[in-house]
């Protein structure tokens, strides 16, 4: 079997042995695509660049009501970061958490994780879609642009 194979069966989305936990404690995960990672990472690097003070994680973990989510990445005030920092997973999400969006979410899934995330104290939430378009929110709804992060883009370019 390729990874294209295992990415697009869907009988392979809820391994019980991968990346989250859902809130009966049974482990999940979505298969995710190079350009998922390549998203990620790109985000992650802007993240740096333009918010320096701060902490950029990949692959971070979130405790929430209906179990452990992982945030693939997020930006944390040296403040936070610090209440987090020698965790396991985060009792108090980071400030920005983004969610890059696989062919394998629905984008219901992705607004539940938005909610999980604020109910956790999250102050902003973006989402990047499959073609790098980004969509940022607050506890209000959706925004123009980042608040925290204005100078971010609105699309990452592959």
């Amino acid at each position: 079997m390729t990874w294209i194979e295992v990415c697009e069966d869907k009988k392979l989305q809820d391994l019980p042995y991968k990346i989250e936990l859902n809130r009966r404690g049974q482990i999940i995960m979505s298969p995710t695509r190079f350009k998922h990672g390549y998203y990620q990472a790109q985000i992650a690097l802007l993240l740096k660049k333009l918010l320096p003070h701060g902490a950029v994680t990949t692959e971070c973990a979130i405790d929430t009501t209906e179990g452990t989510k992982v945030a693939d990445t997020t930006w944390s005030s040296p403040e936070r970061f610090k209440v987090n920092e020698n965790a396991y997973s985060c009792s108090v999400a980071p400030e920005i958490c983004v969610e890059v969006l696989s062919p394998t979410n629905a984008p219901d899934e992705m607004m539940a994780k938005r909610d999980l995330y604020f109910q956790k104290d999250a102050q902003e939430y973006w989402l990047c879609d499959e073609f790098g378009a980004m969509t940022f929110f607050n506890r209000s709804g959706e925004l123009a642009h980042s608040v925290m992060c204005p100078e971010f883009p609105a699309r990452i370019e592959a």
